[in-house]
């Protein structure tokens, strides 16, 4: 066998082959990709479906209390949203729309308080506790010593 490789030799070939350099130290690098969410952004509006599925999940549960299939409900809400007529959907298409210019008026807010900067005055709930947490301590240590002293 001339030239051939070993069965081991075939092996490290082909797993070297398979590993890629990664840029940037890995997998924390790969996801810095997208930018971090804010918890003050208003969550999007549900769309006439899932306005449709809230109700019909508690009216399965009630038709159906053993059931505990997440996937049973979705695909019994699924058929029964596509056996409906227009007619049938217009209440949920309704709310739905309903929400969507609620939630289009917070997201002017928002921009529109995005636009402006963050306040400065505000201050985390943690960081504000961290604070006050020390100044307890401060007092009650200042309380103990004059004790002390007399």
């Amino acid at each position: 066998m001339k030239g051939g490789r070993s069965k081991s030799e075939t092996k490290t070939a082909k797993l070297s082959v398979n590993k890629k350099p990664t840029k940037g130290g890995g997998a924390a690098a790969r996801k810095s990709g997208k930018a971090a969410k804010d918890p003050n952004k208003p969550k999007r509006p549900a769309s006439a479906f899932f306005v449709f599925m809230e109700e019909f999940r508690e009216q399965y549960k009630r038709e159906h209390p053993k059931n505990k299939s997440v996937a049973a409900v979705g695909k019994a809400g699924g058929d029964k949203w596509k056996s409906l007529s227009e007619a049938e959907k217009a209440p949920f298409v309704a709310k739905a729309d309903k929400r969507k210019v609620e939630y289009e008026k917070k997201m002017k807010a928002y921009n529109k308080e995005q636009a402006e900067g963050p306040k400065e005055e505000e201050e985390s709930e943690k960081s504000m506790s961290e604070v006050n947490d020390d100044d307890e301590d401060d007092e009650e240590g200042s309380g103990e010593e004059d004790d002390d002293d007399e």
